[in-house]
């Protein structure tokens, strides 16, 4: 019988995700045959933060593009549980401290968002002989609550990350204001259009290797508008999961 490795509760758990993820994907398939800037291919995250590992698994098998976690101790214990090619993405601000501990665990890190975060990480992949790919965390509406540089110091960010031979910079991150989609849909266009002037300036310096292609933006609440303007990665929590129950 298909689906036998799960038991009653999770099998209700099951068709819930199941129906849920239908809906996402086609939402993100109308946003992009509408959206005047919208992107070919659109990787859709579920955001597991707080959900059951179990959960976790069987979102996984019903066809994610990846799982992303907001915490790091978070993220290697459901990594322990889960099928070893569960792809993983951290998304969640990310001390210093903590960089050891992922590296090498995860297909990007999105919160890049320091110089001596920068440093770590090409330390610690230097140490392990990898490539690190990571995302620039933009705070675009400059809110005091959140992470991630100013759009005028992104470019300057960018020149000097790409000297590091251990990371390597894919796109651009940032998390919208907690307000209605439409509302934050300049928010999605102006971090569109950043990562497009940098990929212009950088085509004029030579020795520059820089081509930025991800933009990671777009959550449950948004992520249609993203969609629309150019996301490449949204990362949906609570709309595939339902709401949060935190511990």
């Amino acid at each position: 019988m298909m689906f036998a490795f799960l038991g009653v509760r999770l099998l209700t758990e099951f068709a819930y995700l199941a129906e849920n993820l239908a809906e996402v994907k086609a939402d993100i398939a109308k946003a992009k045959a509408e959206g005047t800037h919208a992107a070919a291919n659109v990787k859709l995250l579920a955001v597991s933060k707080t959900v059951p590992a179990d959960v976790v698994a069987a979102c996984w098998r019903l066809g994610v593009d990846g799982l992303a976690e907001n915490r790091v101790q978070e993220l290697l214990m459901k990594q322990e549980e889960l099928p070893a090619d569960a792809k993983w993405h951290l998304i969640g601000h990310l001390q210093t401290n903590k960089v050891r501990q992922i590296i090498g665990r995860v297909q990007m890190i999105h919160s890049l968002e320091s110089w001596r975060l920068a440093e770590e990480i090409e330390k610690r992949a230097a140490a392990q002989n990898i490539i690190v790919p990571c995302l620039l965390e933009v705070n675009v509406a400059a809110e005091d609550s959140k992470f991630g540089l100013a759009p005028a110091e992104v470019w300057d960010f960018v020149q000097a990350a790409a000297r590091l031979p251990h990371l390597r910079l894919d796109g651009l991150m940032t998390v919208a204001p907690n307000a209605p989609a439409e509302e934050v849909r300049p928010v999605f266009a102006e971090l569109r259009e950043l990562r497009d002037e940098i990929n212009r300036q950088a085509e004029k310096i030579a020795d520059l290797q820089v081509v930025l292609q991800e933009l990671s933006m777009g959550m449950s609440n948004d992520y249609k508008v993203a969609v629309e303007e150019g996301a490449t990665m949204v990362r949906v929590g609570s709309r595939i999961f339902g709401g949060r129950v935190y511990r």
